[in-house]
C-alpha cells in the first residue's frame, strides 16, 4: 500500500514541505483546477504539476479528479466532443507518468454534507450530513449547501434537475456505458487505470439518480468493460455512509480482482436514517471497522494508492474543512502502523 495526501495546490495551506515530513508518506493526489470542465487538460500544466510535487521528493502518481461535464452525465449531443477532450486528457497525464485518474459519475452535487463544523464533544469539528435537513430543502429557490458550488442560479438548477427528472437511473447507466466504453480503450491502451469514486452519500437527493451506491453497482460498473484499467476508488467513508454496505466484503471482492486502484480511507459515524458524521480514523471512533478494513486489503494482496481522505479540524487548525493537516497525517499514520502490525504478524504466522 502506497500512502499519499490530498493536496489542492499552491493556495492550500496545507504545504507540500509540510505532507512531506508524514513518516511513511509516499506521494500527493492533487489536480489542475484552473482548467474548465470539459476542456483538455495540456501537457506543460500537468508536467509543471508533477515536477512542484517531484521537487519535494514526492510522487504524483494520482490525479483527483478530472471531472466529467453535465453534459456526458446527460447524453447530450455535446457530449461526443466533450468524450473526446476527455481521451485526450487521459493521454497527456499518460505521457506525463500518471498511472491512476480517480472521477466520479453523481449528477451535479459531488460530495454533499450538510454541516462543515459539526463539534464533537472533544472540541474537534468535523463534516455531517443530515437526511431530515435535506428533506427540507425547496429545490425550487435554490440550494445553498456547505462546500458546494452555488455557482448555479436558481432557475439554472431548477432547469438541470428538471433535465435529470427525465434522465433517471436506467438512462444514467446507459450515458455511463457510452463514456465507459469509449475512455477505457484510451486508458488501456497509454497504461492509465481509472478508478471511479463512489456517489457520496450513496443515495439519491433531490431527486437525482445516483448509480454507484452499493455492491451491485460496483460490479455492474465493472462488468461494463471488463478490463483492469476499469477500476474502482473504493470510499470506505463514502459507501460506509450506508450501514448496510459491507466494506470489508467489497474489499476482499474487488482488491481481489485487482480492480481497486485507489483507496480512500476514513471512519463514519451512521444511524439507520441515513445520518452520519466523519470521525477520527480509528475503529473505535465511527461505526468501521478499519483494522479489518486494512487488512482486507493486506491479505487481497493489495499494492495500490491509499489516502487517509477527510480528517477532523483539529488543535485550532483553520483551512478548508476536512483536509487539515493534523488530523489526516495521524489518520495516515494510524493506517500505516495498522498494515505493518498485520504485516509482522502475517510474517509470525
Amino acid at each position: 500500500m502506497k500512502m499519499t495526501f490530498r493536496w489542492y495546490g499552491d493556495d492550500d495551506p496545507v504545504t507540500l514541505a509540510y505532507i512531506r515530513q508524514i513518516p511513511g508518506m509516499t506521494g500527493i493526489v492533487s489536480a489542475l483546477y484552473d482548467v474548465p470542465v470539459g476542456e483538455v487538460w495540456p501537457v506543460d500544466k500537468i508536467q509543471a504539476l508533477k515536477d512542484k510535487v517531484n521537487a519535494h521528493g514526492l510522487a504524483l502518481d494520482v490525479i483527483e479528479s478530472v471531472p466529467v461535464h453535465e453534459d456526458i452525465k446527460l447524453g447530450k449531443p455535446t457530449s461526443a466532443r466533450l468524450i473526446a477532450n476527455y481521451c485526450q486528457s487521459i493521454r497527456n497525464l499518460a505521457a506525463c507518468g500518471i498511472k491512476v485518474i480517480c472521477y466520479n459519475f453523481m449528477p451535479v452535487f459531488d460530495w454533499t454534507r450538510t454541516t462543515l463544523a459539526m463539534e464533537l464533544p472533544d472540541g474537534s469539528t468535523t463534516l455531517a450530513f443530515s437526511t431530515e435537513e435535506v428533506e427540507r430543502i425547496d429545490v425550487s429557490q435554490g440550494i445553498s449547501l456547505p462546500g458546494w458550488d452555488s455557482s448555479y442560479r436558481p432557475e439554472e438548477l431548477k432547469a438541470l434537475l428538471a433535465e435529470y427528472a427525465q434522465v433517471g437511473e436506467a438512462q444514467l447507466w446507459d450515458n455511463l456505458t457510452v463514456f465507459l466504453k469509449q475512455i477505457i480503450p484510451v486508458a488501456a491502451e497509454v497504461g492509465i487505470r481509472m478508478a471511479i469514486h463512489p456517489d457520496d452519500p450513496p443515495r439519491p437527493i433531490f431527486g437525482l439518480p445516483r448509480i454507484v451506491k452499493n455492491r451491485e453497482d460496483l460490479a455492474r460498473l465493472l462488468a461494463i468493460v471488463d478490463h483492469p484499467a476499469n477500476g474502482l476508488t473504493l470510499c470506505s467513508g463514502s459507501l460506509g455512509a450506508d450501514c448496510h454496505n459491507d466494506i470489508v466484503a467489497m474489499v476482499r471482492e474487488f482488491a481481489g480482482q485487482g480492480r481497486i486502484h485507489f483507496a480512500h480511507l476514513r471512519n463514519v459515524k451512521t444511524n439507520e436514517d441515513g445520518d452520519f458524521f466523519e470521525t477520527g480514523h480509528r475503529s473505535d471512533d465511527g461505526s468501521l471497522d478499519m483494522g479489518a478494513i486494512v487488512r482486507a486489503y493486506y491479505e487481497a494482496g493489495f499494492d495500490g494508492y491509499a489516502r487517509p481522505d477527510h480528517g477532523r479540524m483539529i488543535w485550532g487548525e483553520t483551512g478548508k474543512p476536512g483536509y487539515g493537516l493534523y488530523d489526516r497525517a495521524l489518520g495516515a499514520v494510524y493506517l500505516n502502523g495498522l498494515w505493518e502490525g498485520i504485516a509482522k504478524a502475517k510474517q509470525g504466522e
